[in-house]
């Protein structure tokens, strides 16, 4: 009987021999191969490099893999350059055309055109402040009258300063304030100025001059005695009036000095301006 049981046992029944699956086989895994070593980088870099050297080729050659190239000759043609050439500087051909003063290259017209104006500038720099033109060509047809007891008066003015003026006949002396032309004024330009009227009309060592003054500076003072003397003659020539008024002796200069502004340092400087 146990005999027949075990028999039974290992005998599959037709509901599990359904059920079971045959396992399947396991994949072949493929083979690793082995890590190699790791190099370091400098054994690397220290190991020699075989290069192939290059062969120069002819132009439209071709080459086959693994044929021996014919050395080719190359030959190098040298080209010579033109030598750099300097930028030209503008103007260089033209030639300087320099004249100093006294040289000889001067003509002689140049020469007396230089010394009228030298007269000139001369000229200008003895009528002192006068801005005008002066003639000091004396005039022919002055007629005054040098009686012995004749005295011709007038009153002249510059910017503050008045002079009253005596012409008489004499010499051609001046007397100012007692004193002579020359202690007076001293300046050679002031002097000038003084007597241009009289030398104008030619009586310069003909009549005397006697005056007053008070106010203004040497100047003002000067100008101003002038203009007494050219009003004086006036008086004593009245056909004198257009020659005069012409180089400008009759005229009183207007020019004074302008008075102090209120808020104002003078007449028109400011103070300082500050922002805070």
């Amino acid at each position: 009987m146990t005999d027949e049981v075990e028999n039974t046992a290992d005998e599959p029944t037709p509901e599990t021999s359904a059920e079971v699956t045959p396992e399947p086989q396991a994949q072949a895994t493929p083979e690793v191969p082995a890590q190699e070593a790791e190099v370091p980088a400098e054994e690397v870099l220290a190991q020699p490099v075989a290069v192939e050297p290059i062969v120069p080729v002819a132009e439209g050659e071709l080459i086959a893999a693994g044929e021996p190239v014919a050395e080719v000759s190359v030959e190098y043609i040298e080209v010579d350059e033109a030598p750099r050439e300097k930028p030209a500087i503008p103007g260089a051909d033209l030639i300087p055309d320099l004249v100093t003063d006294g040289s000889d290259f001067l003509d002689a017209e140049a020469r007396a055109a230089a010394e009228a104006e030298a007269e000139e500038a001369a000229a200008r720099e003895a009528a002192g402040d006068d801005d005008e033109e002066i003639v000091v060509q004396p005039i022919a047809d002055a007629a005054i009258d040098l009686a012995a007891g004749a005295r011709y008066t007038a009153t002249g003015k510059r910017k503050t300063g008045v002079a009253r003026v005596i012409l008489k006949p004499g010499t051609g002396t001046y007397i100012i304030n007692g004193r002579t032309l020359e202690e007076f004024f001293p300046r050679d330009t002031l002097q000038k100025v003084i007597r241009q009227p009289l030398e104008t009309v030619g009586y310069d060592n003909r009549m005397d001059v006697i005056a007053r003054m008070h106010g203004g500076g040497v100047s003002a003072q000067a100008g101003a005695l002038r203009h007494g003397i050219s009003k004086a003659l006036l008086e004593a020539d009245p056909n004198l009036r257009g020659e005069l008024k012409r180089r400008g002796f009759l005229t009183r200069d207007p020019r004074v000095k302008e008075r102090k502004k209120a808020g104002l340092k003078k007449a028109r400087k400011r103070p300082q301006f500050s922002k805070r």
